[in-house]
């Protein structure tokens, strides 16, 4: 009668033939600190990305750069509010780090200016949609009110219609500069590439 193998045995027997690769264990982790390094720079902008790029060994220091760079390429976007400037300005930053180029930093300097157009124009199509939409709002009041016997008020951002109305308005500003947002990427990536 054989010998009953434990469930430890059988999966060594299976993954002897498995050898680990020293090399892209360290490609991998050398990726994931530059992930973990990239977000840390996006809370902490004052952080020396060259520093720790100087540190790393020559081996790892294109997959370094690569976490780098995905993390902080993937931050390039339209911003909401004021509050996301800071962190697409940041990753410009990093960016220009990794990429180390000069025609690059020309082009983000021109991508911060369209930003800062684009929350300035941002916050203004919001007001006329408000003033634009304001009499029909004003008129929906009136009708609730009459109805209901009190005074009623309603948040413009609680109505379908006027959600519509603002998104559609909105989209076609996000339309204008999501082309700026969409080149300053693809350039990032090509000089990143051609490194």
């Amino acid at each position: 009668m054989g010998r009953i193998k434990s469930a430890l045995e059988i999966a060594l027997e299976r993954t002897e033939s498995v050898k680990s690769d020293k090399t892209s264990i360290d490609q991998f982790e050398a990726k994931n600190r530059g992930k973990k390094l990239a977000n840390e720079f996006l809370e902490d902008p004052s952080k020396n990305l060259e520093e720790e790029l100087k540190k790393t060994p020559k081996d790892q220091l294109a997959a370094l750069k690569q976490g780098l760079f995905d993390v902080f390429h993937s931050q390039i976007t339209l911003p909401s509010g004021k509050d996301d400037t800071k962190r697409i300005e940041a990753a410009g930053k990093g960016l220009q780090t990794v990429i180390n180029s000069g025609k690059f930093n020309i082009l983000y300097k021109q991508f911060t200016q369209a930003l800062s157009q684009y929350l300035d124009q941002s916050a203004q199509y919001e007001e006329a949609i408000k003033r634009q939409y304001g009499p029909k709002l004003r008129q929906k009041e009136e009708e609730l009110s009459r109805r209901m016997g009190r005074e009623v008020r309603i948040d413009p951002f609680q109505d379908p219609e006027f959600i519509a109305f603002y998104n559609q308005n909105m989209n076609a500003l996000k339309g204008n500069y999501q082309a700026a947002v969409d080149q300053v990427k693809e350039e990032a990536q090509k000089l990143f590439q051609g490194e």
